[in-house]
C-alpha cells in the first residue's frame, strides 16, 4: 500500500473518515470513499494521467476525473494550509546571524510574489483566466519567509487578476488567515503590490 499512496493503511483509513466525516466527501453510485481516495493518491503519488488510471482502477475518464477533483476539493481544504508560526516577535536567525541582512531586515516577515500556472477553465469561463502570458492561468499569490519556506498560498484567481487584487483581497478576508505586517513589520514585494 506504501509503494501506491506514499502511506501506511493506518493513516490511509484515518484520511478517508476524515474527508468524509468533516469536508462532507461521499460515495459515488459504485464507488467507495477509499476508491476515490485511492486514486487520488495514486494519481498524486505517481505522477499518473487519467488513461493510467482508468486501467488501474478499471472507470472511465470521466469517472476518474469526477472523483479526482471531488478528493482534491476536500484535500485543498483552507484550513489545511495555515502560515507557520514562528514568532514574530524574534528576529529570523538568518538575517540576525548576517551583518549584510541585520538590522535592516530585523523587521521583515516574507517576501511575496506572484506566479501564474497552467489553468483549464470552463469555456464560458476562458476570457476571464487569459492574462499577459496569453493561454489560460491561475494566478496564484505566495510567501516565503527567509528560509525559502512557503507561509502563506492563495490559489484561486483566474490569470487576469492583477497581483494588487489579490494581496488586498488577502487583507480584507480573515478566512484566509494572512499574517498582516504590525508596527515597523514588513513584506518584500514588486512594484505590482500597493505600498501601504
Amino acid at each position: 500500500m506504501y509503494q501506491s499512496f506514499h502511506m501506511s493503511k493506518t493513516n490511509f483509513f484515518a484520511l478517508c473518515e476524515l474527508l468524509e466525516s468533516k469536508y462532507g466527501l461521499e460515495e459515488g453510485e459504485r464507488i467507495s470513499v477509499q476508491e476515490q481516495v485511492a486514486i487520488f493518491l495514486w494519481i498524486v503519488g505517481q505522477g499518473a494521467n487519467n488513461r493510467n488510471a482508468q486501467e488501474r482502477f478499471q472507470h472511465s475518464g470521466e469517472t476518474i476525473s469526477r472523483h479526482f477533483h471531488n478528493v482534491l476539493q476536500n484535500a485543498m481544504a483552507i484550513e489545511w494550509i495555515k502560515p507557520w508560526p514562528w514568532p514574530r516577535e524574534e528576529v529570523h536567525s538568518k538575517i540576525l546571524g548576517n551583518s549584510k541582512y541585520y538590522p535592516h531586515f530585523a523587521n521583515y516577515i516574507g517576501a511575496i510574489d506572484g506566479t501564474h500556472i497552467k489553468a483549464h477553465p470552463e469555456l464560458e469561463q476562458l476570457l476571464r483566466w487569459i492574462g499577459r502570458k496569453g493561454y489560460p492561468t491561475q494566478n496564484i499569490m505566495a510567501v516565503c519567509d527567509f528560509a525559502m519556506c512557503f507561509t502563506f498560498a492563495l490559489t484561486r484567481w483566474e490569470g487576469s487578476a492583477h497581483d494588487a487584487r489579490i494581496f488586498n483581497d488577502c487583507l480584507r478576508n480573515p478566512y484566509f488567515n494572512f499574517s498582516v505586517p504590525r508596527g515597523d513589520e514588513f513584506y518584500l514585494v514588486d512594484a505590482e503590490y500597493p505600498n501601504t
